[in-house]
């Protein structure tokens, strides 16, 4: 049977052989005002980006000239180019230079300039223009056809865009892929828009540091320069919600913001850390240095479940990452994270997805 407290309760490029830039890299300081996970039994934001299976996917460089402007549709039609088999697709730009506007419905024009970094975490459909009223020079099918030459490898690193106005914007446009099913307590709780001003540090910054080496890598071409590519866009993703977690506003909810609070990110270190173990509220609450009650209102007021609930939905991602990888049967998976049953496991995991770990497993393996 399962065990006790596994119920919900409702309460492109090449290696560069900068060995000195790389090793700078690597011993950099860490970032003023991130949280250190060392306060922590562990990790719990590298431990999501781990189990959701975040992957680098295709990135390039749009070098636009005035006027210029593009559509970018829902990822849900770019995914099966940038990153065939993803369940979800983030688009990010990061702007080394000039100024243009981010046009999304529903919300009013947002101007961005150089050393911004714009992130699109739900898939939704966006518009990058020279001119907020600019018509857009590639709309959403030019752009599909466009990302599908770049996936076939038919256009340069660089593409050139736009008019011959005396202004130009030069960004770099990437892709990342991820789970979203059956849970990922991140992303669910990402604004809509994620807008994150690089450091006047210069080199010294450690986001900087990741651009600069991306730009280096892309100029150069040596086997391996692919994956190193996507392995940097990677890092730079992490180091932007990082960013963003620093400039969250007082009062600010979700998941992200559950890592600023001492006992919120206390409890979440120590579910990621032994998701079988038999945790109870009252256990928690006695390293939250919490009541219950006080414990169960703080977390479920930025995480948005109750410490259970939010156990058994985590339970449920990492069992099905490891069904979907091969690496156990469900038998297997259902005991690592905690139930002394399959059936029982069955149960929950139904619950939670709506499926059946065996047609959970059949249809990610294509098999279904």
């Amino acid at each position: 049977m399962a065990r006790s407290h596994d119920r919900e309760t409702g309460s492109q490029a090449p290696a560069s052989g900068n060995e000195a830039g790389l090793e700078t890299l690597l011993n950099a300081p860490a970032v003023e005002g991130v949280a250190s996970p060392g306060k922590w039994r562990h990790d719990p934001l590298s431990d999501v980006l781990r189990t959701v299976k975040l992957t680098g996917a295709l990135f390039f460089e749009v070098d636009a000239a005035a006027p210029w402007g593009v559509d970018v549709p829902r990822a849900d039609r770019i995914a099966p180019l940038v990153l065939p088999g993803a369940q979800h697709v983030v688009s990010y730009d990061i702007v080394l230079q000039g100024s243009g506007w981010v046009r999304m419905a529903g919300m009013a024009p947002v101007r961005f300039e150089s050393g911004d970094i714009l992130v699109f975490p739900h898939a939704e459909p966006y518009s990058l223009l020279s001119a907020p009223d600019q018509q857009p020079e590639f709309d959403f099918d030019a752009t599909v056809a466009f990302l599908r030459d770049m996936a076939a490898g038919k256009l340069p690193y660089t593409v050139r865009e736009g008019g011959n106005g005396p202004e130009r914007t030069q960004f770099i446009c990437g892709y990342l892929g991820c789970d979203m099913r059956p849970f990922n307590p991140l992303l669910s709780t990402l604004p809509r828009f994620i807008r994150v001003k690089r450091s006047c540090l210069g080199p010294e910054d450690l986001l900087n540091r990741l651009i600069a080496l991306t730009l280096a890598e892309s100029r150069i071409r040596r086997f391996g320069g692919h994956a190193i590519g996507l392995g940097l866009s990677e890092l730079i993703f992490v180091e932007v919600l990082r960013r963003h977690l620093e400039t969250l506003p007082d009062g600010q909810r979700g998941w992200l913001a559950g890592l600023r609070d001492p006992a919120v990110a206390r409890v979440l270190g120590l579910l990621h850390s032994e998701p079988a173990r038999q945790w109870s509220l009252n256990e928690l609450a006695q390293e939250a240095g919490l009541s219950r009650a006080v414990l169960a209102e703080r977390f479920a007021h930025f995480v948005g479940y109750p410490p259970m609930r939010y156990l058994t939905r985590w339970r449920m991602q990492v069992a099905a990452r490891q069904i979907a990888d091969r690496r156990l049967n469900i038998a297997a998976a259902a005991h690592e994270v905690g139930y002394e049953s399959e059936a029982a496991f069955s149960r929950a995991f139904k619950r939670v997805t709506g499926k059946t770990p065996a047609l959970w497993r059949d249809e990610v393996r294509g098999t279904g």
